[in-house]
């Protein structure tokens, strides 16, 4: 065993400056806040993208959005139910100027609920349309996709009108979610195919085909997080659980003690695309874009070094998160050990992508490591010292072991653990790796 005589560390071996870095651990927000600034009620957040999306973030379409207070409240609530009996005579109760639902329980009926303004609330959409009441436009995610192009011929299952949050404009700023959005004439439509149903005190309420899930992790999003139970969102914000496929026609049953509350760390997954809701408070403790910086900066100073070509390694910075640069750290998958590239150990098999660790000989995959640089993924302030598995997304410890055991769904119903920097789902026992560094030699 050839370990012993090479000075090797963890990065947690690095001695941090705590001090340093805790000057950079106040949010954005925090830094240069004028006081008049809006209100922040919180900020939704793609999984499977790296800080953008991979052609850039462009208007309504990119890889976060912020909601802020609306200088005037467009929040809705619902107000006068109506009876029609011909789909005619729903078009002509549904008002161009006032938000409904309708309901088309058969040919011969359809129920209207027209929707009020509400001046406490202010409401967000977020869809697939490009159409103006969208205010945040999502696309499917493909795993480690590096450009939109990939993602273009997917059929999308992703809703046009997809789900609403509609927040409180005073404290505590609740935030609470509902199934579809409102289109252009201001309607969300129910066809004669979608699960609906009248509830016990005489009102409406449906599903949409594809289904928005939520889960809120135990805990709140902290070290210490769990993962919670996923569970479907009606159209009026009630809770169910899960249907056997995701567009199967009978609802789950209602879950009375639930609530479609938004909580810091709770995910939406819109059959496509999953959403991480962080709430301005949580944001406020999350290790910001300075503070990742700065533990790239201390990691490079250790001057690691590749146990074979003796070269000093360092990650490229956080703006170069796609491009193989030369003094890039590699990784073994099985043991962890840390290299520069190199073609040692290649076996003779063509394409395949195992390789034997120099160090171990351990044989596994051999892939470069990439910092993971979307801050809000994070669960804590934590070094970078584990890299998810197969991808080689490096950030905490804490945050590598929360995300490796959130079952994320997949499909119409299956649910697997994927990385929250590219989507990949994750491989090995673990589904991460603990990284072994080789200090300088001098």
């Amino acid at each position: 065993n050839n370990e012993t005589s090479v000075p090797q560390l963890l990065i947690r071996d690095l001695k941090f400056e705590k001090k340093s870095l805790a000057k950079l651990m106040f949010s954005p927000d925090q830094e240069n806040h004028p006081s008049k600034a809006p209100v922040k009620y919180g900020e939704l957040i793609v999984l499977g993208y790296n800080g953008s999306l991979p052609n850039g973030d462009r208007g309504r379409r990119k890889s976060r959005f912020a909601l802020f207070k609306r200088p005037k409240a467009n929040g809705v609530k619902p107000s006068t139910v109506h009876i029609a009996c011909t789909p005619q005579a729903a078009k002509a109760i549904s008002n161009k100027d006032q938000h409904s639902i309708s309901y088309t329980l058969s040919r011969a009926q359809t129920v209207v609920v027209e929707y009020t303004h509400d001046s406490n609330t202010d409401m967000f959409q977020i869809g697939r349309s490009t159409e103006s009441p969208i205010d945040f436009v999502v696309t499917d995610t493909v795993p480690g996709s590096q450009s939109n192009s990939d993602t273009q011929s997917v059929q999308s299952t992703i809703s046009r009108f997809a789900c609403r949050i509609i927040c409180e404009r005073n404290p505590p700023f609740t935030a609470r979610i509902y199934a579809a959005g409102f289109d252009s004439s201001k309607n969300i439509f129910l066809g004669e195919k979608a699960a609906k149903w009248k509830t016990s005190d005489g009102q409406m309420d449906g599903l949409t085909t594809n289904g928005v899930l939520v889960m809120h992790p135990r805990n709140g999003f902290t070290e210490d997080s769990k993962p919670g139970v996923w569970r479907e969102i009606s159209v009026c914000g009630n809770v169910f659980s899960l249907r056997e496929t995701r567009s199967a026609q009978q609802r789950g049953k209602m879950v009375e003690n639930e609530t479609n509350q938004l909580q810091d760390g709770s995910l939406i997954d819109l059959c496509g695309a999953t959403l991480l809701w962080r709430t301005a408070e949580g944001l406020s403790r999350t290790p910001t874009l300075k503070h990742l910086e700065a533990l790239r900066q201390e990691i490079n100073a250790a001057r690691p070094q590749c146990p074979v070509g003796f070269n000093t390694l360092a990650f490229p910075s956080m703006k170069r998160k796609d491009v193989v640069d030369e003094k890039q750290p590699w990784v073994y998958l099985n043991c962890g050990h840390v290299h520069g590239y190199h073609n040692w150990g290649n076996k003779e098999e063509r394409d395949s992508k195992d390789r034997e660790c120099p160090m171990c000989r351990s044989v596994g995959p051999y892939v470069p490591l990439w910092l993971g640089c979307e801050a809000g993924f994070y669960v804590d302030a934590g070094p970078p010292t584990h890299a998810f598995s197969p991808c080689g997304h490096v950030c905490s410890e804490k945050t590598t072991a929360y995300w490796s055991q959130i079952p994320l769904p997949h499909g119409t119903h299956t649910f697997h653990a994927a990385c929250p920097f590219c989507a990949h789902q994750l491989a090995g026992e673990q589904g991460y790796i603990r990284l072994i560094f080789q200090g300088p030699l001098d």
